[in-house]
This record gives C-alpha cells, structure tokens and sequence, in this order.
C-alpha cells in the first residue's frame, strides 16, 4: 500500500491491469495534465477537519411528505435489492453532494428523497480533486468545501438525520481522504454513523484488501465500479469482489447528464449477468424520465441520478424552492420506475 499523499492519485479501479501502476505520488502539474488526459478519453465518478456538531435538523419549511420514522433498523444494500427483486422492482438510487448549498439543507434533502421513495441514497462526500466528476459534481463539491464541509461535520449531521430514514445511506468518497483518516477508524465512523455503503471510485481493484476487510467487520458494503472500457476478465473479478450491488458506468468519460444513455448498456447488462448474480445499478448520464426506463428495459436492477439532482439544489433560488423541486423531480423519477 502506498503511503497517502496530498497531491497522490491512485490508480483506477478499471485500470487495465497490463498497464504500469504509478510509481510515485503525482506533482500538481502531473495531476492537471492527467485530469485534461483522461476527461478526454475514461474517467468517472461520483474531509478531515474539524468537528463540529451540528443543531438538530430543522423541520421542512415547505409542504413535502413528512420523513419516515424508522422503528427498526435500516435494512442494508443487498437486503434491499433482495427485497425489491421479490417485488418485482427496481431500486431508484438518488446521489447528492453533502453540504450545497449547506449541511442543512442536505440532511433535509435526505429526508425529502426517502420520503419520496428512493431505496438507497448516494451521498458524496466533497474533495477538492474529485477528478472523475463532471462540472456540475465538481462545482458543488468546491462551494461545499469553501462553506467549511469537512467529514466530521458530515457525521455529525448523518447521525442526527439517518434515524429518520427507511433507507440506507451509501456515501460515495475518494480513496485518499479514506486513507488520510485511517481505513480501520473510517470504518468504523461510517458504521456508528449508521451508514450500509460505500462507493470508493479511484481505488485500483488491487489495492481494496484492505477497504473489503474493514468493511466487512462493520457491516458496511464496499460498492465497485465496471465501465464500458474495462476487460472482461477484470470485469468479472471486480463483480466478485463487489458488495451490496455492482455499478455499471453507463458511458465513458466523467459524471454528468447526457442525451441519451449508450446502447451498449445493454450488452454491458447482459455480460455482468451472465458472470454474477448480484444487483446491477446503472449510473453516469441517468437525468430524465426515459433514461429510467430505457435502462430498466435493459435489464438494470437499479438507476443511480446524480448530477441532475445535484444541480436542482444548486441553480434554485433558495433552499426551499431547491428542495421543492427536487421532491418533484425525484418523483417523477421515481414514477418511471412503477
């Protein structure tokens, strides 16, 4: 394992395996070369400090549903795909960036999206390289972190906010804000903070011994990512080691709404399910309606919606009025599904 450094990035998890890891942490320069180099051709998705506690979330200032009191623990990610197989559904996984505008309005705009159905929300927790985000994704993250974000106060409000919820939360992080802090101890916040997943896109298959065993003494899922570029046979090893379900990048290149989502989705689908029999959710460029349901045609086990989410919060003209719109854009998203 390599030791973290500031300006260190890692290889990716879809790395083809016959090319040369990198032998040494990155300078600024190398990172700014790579991130233009790769926005061109395969990237993709989605701190420490202090810690500051939260007040207690604030009830809704507009009339939205009210968030569900849990009165038994929160089931985790394979339990709940297990659940909607059973029922014949998809799971609608929402993804939003902890703290834009502010912590507040995230821990209300959790409430919001399980209240309108989601079966799992995907929250981002901000880094200042987040290299395999789109602009909308990296934008949120900068405003996020100027507002004095780090990870303690993430924690501190998913601990007031998490028991209020039917869902489980997967938080979606870089891998060297994970080693800064420690994997063992991440871990273990993660789990006291009520937390099921994990999504860690830039950690190389290679290197996720380490993450997988500390995961898995405290029930957390490691989420892994496959993308269009990557080899069958890595695939396939990927697949094995991945827990709660399998992300399918549904395009090349970095987060983002797009058009359409790729027809090759589907021959990605077919390929996952002939070698596993675990969830697959298909993320990147899912923002509309008919993207829902082209990939639940296709034979998805779930949709992730990101960056369309992220920049309702964003472009609104108040909290308020983005938290509005976001419960009506979860579900008409969340429609497309039924």
């Amino acid at each position: 394992m390599r030791d973290p450094q500031v300006n260190s990035v890692s290889p990716f998890l879809f790395r083809n395996p016959e090319e040369k890891p990198f032998s040494s942490p990155r300078t600024i320069p190398e990172v700014q070369s790579m991130a233009v180099t790769l926005k061109t051709t395969f990237f993709f998705q989605s701190k420490a400090g202090g810690g500051d506690s939260l007040p207690r979330i604030k009830p809704f200032r507009f009339k939205a549903p009210m968030a569900t009191l849990s009165t038994v623990p929160t089931v985790g990610l394979s339990e709940t795909f297990s659940k909607l197989k059973q029922q014949g559904k998809l799971a609608f996984i929402p993804y939003i960036t902890a703290g834009d505008p502010d912590l507040s309005t995230t821990a209300q705009a959790l409430q919001v999206l399980d209240s309108c159905g989601s079966d799992i929300i995907e929250l981002g927790v901000p880094y200042s390289d987040p290299l395999a985000d789109g602009p909308v994704i990296q934008a949120a993250a900068t405003r996020s972190l100027a507002r004095g974000t780090n990870f303690d106060k993430i924690v501190a409000m998913l601990k007031d906010v998490v028991p209020q919820l039917s869902c489980p939360i997967a938080l979606f992080s870089y891998y060297n804000p994970i080693l800064k802090r420690g994997v063992e101890k991440f871990m273990i916040t993660l789990k006291d903070a009520g937390i099921h997943g994990l999504v860690v896109p830039d950690v190389p298959l290679e290197e996720t011994g380490i993450l997988r065993k500390e995961a898995a003494s405290n029930n957390v899922e490691l989420v892994l990512l496959t993308t269009p570029t990557t080899p069958i046979p890595r695939m396939k090893a990927i697949v094995e080691a991945s827990e709660g379900f399998v992300y399918l990048v549904s395009s090349v290149g970095v987060t983002g709404a797009r058009a359409s989502v790729s027809d090759k989705v589907q021959s990605l689908l077919h390929e996952i399910k002939e070698v596993t029999s675990k969830p697959v959710a298909v993320g990147f460029g899912i923002s509309k309606p008919e993207h829902v349901k082209q990939v639940a045609k296709w034979g998805a086990d779930g949709v992730i919606v990101g960056s369309a989410m992220v920049k309702l919060l964003s472009e609104a003209k108040s909290p308020e009025e983005g938290l509005k719109e976001l419960e009506n854009f979860t579900k008409s998203l969340k429609a497309a599904l039924l």
